[in-house]
């Protein structure tokens, strides 16, 4: 089990204040999709440009395939893809112009970019709609041409940075499955996403970031099981008869109960005897519940609980400087129509 990407201590500081990067470390597994958990700001599209050669640390080193990404940047590009929050194929040109253009800048011969888009066309499904210009695709359509161009040099790493945001819930899924595909014949994923599902469906081991620190890291399974067997989840009418009903329910579990919204949501080890309880207990003092349930533990119930807020939150680097607080344009802008989006998909 050789690793593939390697981060040791990584940082990067944009300004004098915006601290983005700081000390972080994590490995990834070849042939196996690692996520990076956080919400905006946290630093993890920091992450991935430094790791595909776009941004340079200020401190710390990172390998991908064995190759350092400052010192052998070259060797690095050229195994690697990246398809970033926001596609950037052109519209004017048709699905297999876009991949025979990204084709030919990776120096392909013209036969082999042919052949070569043919099957990306079909891989992700788009056969139909090759030869029509993109300002005719969807969301979903542009998203899924956009990760088939990150693959055209079949990198053995593949970058995903939100790759799912602003879809609708049937191409998101219809990407995650693309994604296992990949996997299943070896490919490495590297994973950002506010998604929880998203990284508790493809991710094999996940490292949950905040405001530019890895905070917890394990298998999703792990992850949640730190949270207990099972969550107890109380709807209220509003906020102040669910700040009550926490109250009442303290000291009833490993952790105290959490207030979100109108719900109050208490990790437990032993559900059914807590749902009794919690029950008995609201009953004396008279408390109606909108609703009463039981559930496994999401990672978003984790992410409350190490940080104090929901993964929906903006993290503190969000009203700064740094580009990903910006949407990640920044970068696009500096690097577009360079010969090395070609390998690297630099769409960030």
């Amino acid at each position: 089990m050789t690793e593939a990407i390697e981060a040791v201590e990584l940082e990067k500081t944009f300004g004098a204040t915006v601290r983005a990067l700081d000390k972080v470390s994590f490995s990834v597994t070849a042939g196996t999709v690692f996520g990076l958990l956080g919400p905006n700001g946290a630093g993890k599209t920091t992450a991935v440009r430094i790791l595909t050669t776009i941004l340079v640390p200020d401190g710390g080193s990172a390998r991908v395939l064995g190759h350092d990404v400052v010192h052998q940047a070259a060797q690095v590009r050229a195994s690697i893809g990246l398809a970033g929050q926001y596609a950037t194929v052109d519209e004017n040109l048709t699905g297999r112009e876009n991949l025979h253009m990204v084709s030919r800048l990776n120096h392909m011969s013209r036969a082999s970019s042919a052949a070569r888009a043919t099957e990306l066309l079909e891989l992700f499904h788009l056969s139909d709609a090759g030869d029509r210009p993109l300002k005719t695709y969807s969301g979903g359509m542009r998203r899924r041409l956009d990760v088939a161009a990150a693959l055209v040099a079949r990198p053995a790493v593949l970058f995903l940075d939100e790759p799912t945001s602003g879809l609708d819930p049937q191409s998101r899924i219809d990407l995650w499955e693309m994604v296992e595909e990949l996997v299943a014949v070896g490919t490495t994923v590297l994973l950002t996403t506010q998604y929880l599902e998203e990284a508790d469906r493809l991710a094999q081991r996940i490292a949950v970031v905040d405001v530019g620190h890895i905070i917890a890291e394990g298998s999703p399974a792990e992850l949640k099981a730190a949270m207990g067997a099972t969550v107890l989840d109380v709807g209220m009418a509003d906020s102040a008869a669910a700040a009550g009903v926490a109250a009442l329910l303290a000291g009833m579990g490993a952790k105290a109960p959490a207030v979100v919204g109108n719900n109050v949501e208490l990790p437990v080890d032993d559900g059914a005897r807590a749902a009794m309880e919690a029950l008995r207990l609201l009953d004396q003092h008279g408390v109606v519940p909108s609703h009463f349930s039981l559930r496994e533990p999401s990672l978003d119930d984790v992410f409350l609980a190490l940080t104090g807020r929901t993964t929906e939150s903006d993290g503190d680097l969000a009203a700064g400087t740094a580009p990903e607080a910006q949407g990640g344009r920044g970068g696009r802008r500096r690097r577009r129509g360079t010969p090395s989006q070609a390998t690297t998909g630099e769409r960030t």
